[in-house]
């Protein structure tokens, strides 16, 4: 996949109706400050298209990139940020819910779990919700470059027992710094998008 093309096309805040799009969506999501701009940076091959931030939760709307005309990038607002309140965090909760259980276009959900520690209780909700709904997730073990080579097995091995994943479940490990695993999942929306055409 060469990416030639990228567009913040749609924002979609609590009381935005969401787009209806043609084009397929791939979502993205994960909590705060597991490395989800920097992902979608990456991929699109932009410095800061996505924001990223030092202040975790700062995603708090449904951001829709448009990739080369082909297809969008959804990245969802971050989860499980422990300073927000209580009514912040529900509101993060619906705009997610709604675009899982609405959207007509989603093809996959990548779900970015951080490489380095056990899924948290908010990680295996949103595993558990996604599956709800019908998909599959995509696990994206981020910060690849924060542990050894010898730990990588490990680590995942301990993401998709405490997520309890369902068989042959894809799971890539990712670095934004050295940008390992980019191309396994360029290969993987490049089967995605041939899909569409057939």
């Amino acid at each position: 996949m060469v990416i030639k093309n990228v567009n913040l096309e749609t924002v979609c805040g609590i009381t935005s109706k969401l787009p209806e799009n043609k084009l397929p969506e791939l979502a993205f999501a994960g909590k705060s400050n597991v490395g989800k701009s920097s992902l979608i940076n990456g991929l699109m091959n932009r410095k800061s298209l996505a924001r990223t931030s030092s202040q975790p939760g700062k995603t708090q709307t449904i951001n829709y990139y448009n990739v080369n005309g082909q297809m969008y990038f959804v990245d969802l607002p971050g989860y499980g940020y422990a300073t927000a309140n209580e009514q912040v965090k529900a509101q993060w909760g619906k705009l997610i819910e709604d675009y899982l259980h609405q959207s007509k276009m989603i093809r996959a959900v990548f779900l970015l779990i951080d490489i380095r520690h056990a899924p948290s209780e908010n990680d295996r909700i949103m595993y558990d919700w996604i599956l709800d709904r019908g998909y599959k997730p995509i696990i994206i073990a981020t910060k690849a470059d924060k542990i050894k080579r010898s730990q990588l097995s490990k680590q995942i091995r301990l993401i998709c027992d405490t997520l309890d994943v369902v068989d042959d479940t894809t799971v890539i490990p990712y670095s934004a710094l050295s940008k390992q695993g980019r191309e396994e999942i360029y290969e993987l929306l490049d089967d995605m998008l041939k899909e569409e055409l057939t």
